[in-house]
């Protein structure tokens, strides 16, 4: 099957990151169990969704790794015009939700591992598919946990997020936070009795600007990055109940994008020392006042040498000469950091046309993703 074929096939599994992945893994495995890959699936406790990785080739050398996710993001509230679930072609492109992230590079990294079954390696193929990264690489960590036991792990490892087949060699890491305020409920006619949670929420969310600026100004720049610092977004508001009630909760929830130079943990601690300077003055009235900063996901930056041999590498294969740096992230960092493994970005399609309705990907762009496979396979099977 060629890479469009599958695409048509893996859009058509709905595989939203709160819905199972489960079906679209058995798909993959079955056509891989079919070319002698040797395939492994990794449940999630519930059972209804698994990572897969598979191994075409020798096993007792380190090989080459394509790494994908499997999950999308919802289409709901947005305005398709073409069925998000079924794939439309179109003026040379390939419109349906995930074509671009990033079911487009899986489907070409199957059609590769397919192909790669037909031959004789001397370096395996390994092809890594993940659940869960859109809310935070979350589904990816019970396979390195299981690559971090292995007698072998990959000697290089290319991860496919759309770069329009440019080689990435980093991206920032991510801190997503929680910040609970409790105040003291009152009635609004009576508040300066009453401590006001949402005015907590709003002193916090004025110093987390404030450290923005301050970062901004003199913090690490890296010109290789659309916005070239660590940047700190606020995201989500919540509390209040009534206009006549002093609320005694309210929440938001932020986050850091952290270059490699910038420590989100400094960070985090100089907002939690604001929190504690902000409520010392509050407790001896109200000694039920609290600020809870909870960190709810993190994942590391990638960070590879522009002279790394994976780098030089993936441009023998795409034929490029430039590298960049994506401003998403992706599971590579903890490929990178937690294995080991040296690491880039590359895949077909723009990122510009990620989580929008009519998502497509171009023929051009899946072509080419092909042809950097192809290359690959030709250097597996003469054993780099």
């Amino acid at each position: 099957m060629n890479s469009q074929d599958l695409l048509k096939d893996l859009i058509a599994f709905p595989t939203i990151s709160a819905n199972p992945n489960r079906a679209l893994i058995d798909y993959c495995a079955e056509l891989l169990h079919k070319v002698g890959a040797d395939v492994q699936i990794i449940e999630d406790e519930r059972e209804n969704k698994a990572n897969l990785y598979a191994t075409i080739g020798p096993k007792d050398v380190p090989g080459v790794l394509l790494s994908g996710h499997t999950d999308v993001v919802p289409v709901e509230g947005q305005a398709w015009t073409v069925p998000p679930f079924e794939m439309t072609k179109a003026d040379g492109k390939l419109f349906g939700r995930g074509t671009t992230d990033m079911k487009g590079f899986v489907a070409c990294a199957l059609s590769a591992a397919l192909k790669a079954g037909q031959m004789n390696l001397k370096t395996p193929l390994h092809l890594a598919l993940s659940y869960d990264e859109e809310i935070g690489c979350v589904g990816v960590r019970s396979m390195i946990d299981m690559l971090a036991d292995a007698p072998f792990r990959p000697r290089f490892c290319i991860v496919g997020e759309p770069t329009q087949m440019a080689v990435a060699t980093g991206h920032k890491g991510k801190t997503a936070c929680h910040v609970s305020c409790t105040g003291r409920e009152g009635h609004s006619a009576l508040a300066p009795n009453a401590l006001n949670a949402i005015h907590l929420v709003c002193d916090m969310i004025s110093f987390i600007r404030k450290l923005q600026e301050e970062v901004a100004n003199s913090s690490v720049q890296d010109d290789d990055y659309d916005i070239p610092y660590t940047t700190l977004h606020v995201a989500k508001i919540e509390g209040g109940i009534a206009g006549n009630i002093v609320p005694n909760h309210a929440a938001f929830r932020f986050e850091i994008r952290n270059m490699l130079e910038d420590n989100p943990d400094v960070l985090l601690g100089r907002i939690r020392d604001y929190a504690e300077d902000l409520l010392a003055p509050l407790k001896a009235q109200f000694p039920e006042a609290s600020i809870d900063v909870e960190i709810t996901n993190t994942y590391p930056p990638l960070s590879t040498a522009k002279d790394a041999e994976v780098v030089s590498f993936v441009k023998s294969l795409t034929g490029s000469n430039a590298t960049i740096k994506v401003a998403f992230g992706t599971e590579g960092g903890l490929f990178s950091s937690q294995l080991g493994i040296p690491t880039v970005v590359c895949g077909p399609g723009s990122m510009e046309q990620g989580h929008k309705p009519d998502e497509f990907v171009s023929v051009e762009q899946l072509t080419k993703c092909d042809a950097m496979l192809d290359a690959l396979l030709e250097r597996l099977e003469a054993g780099i």
